[in-house]
Parts: C-alpha cells; sequence; structure tokens
C-alpha cells in the first residue's frame, strides 16, 4: 500500500510502500509511549525502507533513545534512529540498522487512510505509567513485553498483506 505521511507543520513530506499498513501494535514502552505516543502508547507500520522518498530532509532530526537494562541498570544508546520534524517535533519514522530493509512510520504521521484493525496487540504493558487505561477489546491480544508474533506474521495471519 503506498502511504503518504508528514509532520504537523508540513515542512517534513514523506511516502513509503507497506506490505503492513493496519495499525494494530500498541506499545506502552516509555520510549515509544515519551517519543511519539499521546494516548500512552504509540503505533508504527511496517514499511520498505528502499522506498522512502522525503521533501525537506534538511528539517529532520534524530534521536538514538536512552535505554537501561532492568537487571544491571547499565545505560546504552538504541542503534534505532527515531527521525521527528526539528521544527514542529512531530514523530515521523523509526529506523534501525539492525533490519536495514524495514521502516517503521508513526501511524499518527500517515496523511493516507490506514485500514481499521479487526484486533490488536497491547505489547510492553509492564512499562505502562498508571494513568493509561488501556481499551482491550475482546479478540485484542495483551503482552508485558514482546509478542511472538512479528508485524508480518500478524498481517499474514489474518490475510492483510498490502
Amino acid at each position: 500500500m503506498h502511504l503518504d505521511g508528514s509532520c504537523h507543520c508540513k515542512s517534513v513530506t514523506f511516502t513509503v510502500k507497506a506490505a503492513q499498513p493496519v495499525p494494530f501494535n500498541l506499545c506502552y514502552c516509555d520510549i515509544c509511549r515519551k517519543t511519539a505516543g499521546s494516548g500512552g502508547f504509540a503505533i508504527n507500520l511496517g514499511a520498505d525502507y528502499s522506498t522512502l522518498t522525503v521533501q525537506g530532509r534538511d528539517q529532520i532530526r534524530v534521536y538514538r533513545a536512552r535505554m537501561t537494562d532492568a537487571c544491571t541498570g547499565e545505560i546504552s544508546q538504541s542503534l534505532g534512529e527515531r527521525s521527528f520534524c526539528g521544527l514542529c517535533g512531530s514523530a515521523l519514522w523509526l529506523w534501525d540498522p539492525r533490519w536495514p530493509d524495514l521502516v517503521h512510520p508513526q501511524a499518527g504521521a500517515i496523511d493516507t487512510p490506514l485500514p481499521a484493525a479487526p484486533e490488536r496487540t497491547h505489547l510492553m504493558l509492564a512499562g505502562k505509567p498508571e494513568w493509561v487505561v488501556p481499551s482491550i477489546g475482546p479478540l485484542d491480544q495483551q503482552f508485558d513485553a514482546y509478542p511472538d508474533e512479528s508485524l508480518v506474521d500478524w498481517h499474514t495471519r489474518l490475510g492483510l498483506t498490502g
């Protein structure tokens, strides 16, 4: 599916092709929630990095999250690059060199109408703050950490690949 996206101030616009365009994966981790989440979670999509075209690239800034190891308390920096508009602050996409063929646009930055998810996956619920009350549907799955089912597998299982 062809997706058009932009930041709030329209200084950055982009297009990308997404084989996994259904916004189903709600992440409650503190990184996603604080960099892109407005309801206590963030939603990203799966797309082909080689198809990403960007206008306004000079306005893009990149954030590499600080991560704290739960067992040792050791702080490290994520390899994942979270791109956002340096003017308005809108979160745009995540790209990680460990999976160079993939890019994960933030659903909130997409201007193309997206298909509704028949069920959702709520992940990283262990990191959810008290004020966030997830809206869990009857078919939704819930995970304290990462689910076993990937973004691709979820779309394939439900016949929703674009």
